[in-house]
């Protein structure tokens, strides 16, 4: 993680990898295949963020191979410790600006938001909640600095804060079920 314990790309396939394992034991190339689609499309194809290993997972413990079916089929699963990471990584906070990290980071907290205890779902709403009104804050002051500058700077930013404005209103609304 980054010094102020919001997730590094590498980590957010972690997340996804570990996450996409609390819904049960899968093949290796199955595994991967789930990260590459759900990230690239979130965030498109990028090398940078697609580079953990699946081995690395294994090697430091948070995954296992496990004969689970009567082919004598090996599948990933996740194991003890996995979990506990899995949870850390789900309890990040989220970097302030608006990156694709942070829209792949925030997509894969709802994927796997349920996998937490209800009080680790509440405080992530919150994070997320005080995130967007972070956001929103500073693209409001963005146009107001620029409201005069000639171009269509003011355009843009009243389209992203709407946006912005929308999810904000979203996630006030949004309330956890069973």
């Amino acid at each position: 993680m980054y010094t102020d314990n919001t997730l590094t790309p590498k980590e957010a396939v972690r997340l996804c990898a570990l996450g996409t394992l609390m819904t049960g034991p899968m093949p290796y190339g199955a595994l991967v295949e789930s990260i590459r689609h759900f990230v690239s499309h979130v965030i498109g194809p990028s090398l940078d963020v697609m580079g953990q290993s699946i081995e690395l997972l294994r090697y430091e413990g948070l995954v296992d191979f496990s004969r689970t079916d009567e082919n004598d089929d090996e599948f990933l699963v996740i194991t003890g410790s996995g979990r506990d990471a899995l949870n850390a990584l789900l309890l990040a906070r989220i970097r302030m600006g608006a990156t694709e990290l942070n829209k792949l980071i925030i997509a894969l907290k709802f994927r796997f938001l349920h996998v937490l205890d209800s009080h680790g779902q509440e405080t992530q709403l919150q994070l997320l909640r005080d995130f967007t009104e972070n956001e929103l804050l500073r693209l409001t002051e963005l146009r107001r600095i620029h409201a005069e500058d000639a171009g269509h700077i003011v355009s843009w930013l009243d389209h992203d804060i709407r946006l912005a404005e929308e999810r904000h209103d979203w996630l006030q609304n949004f309330r956890l079920t069973d």
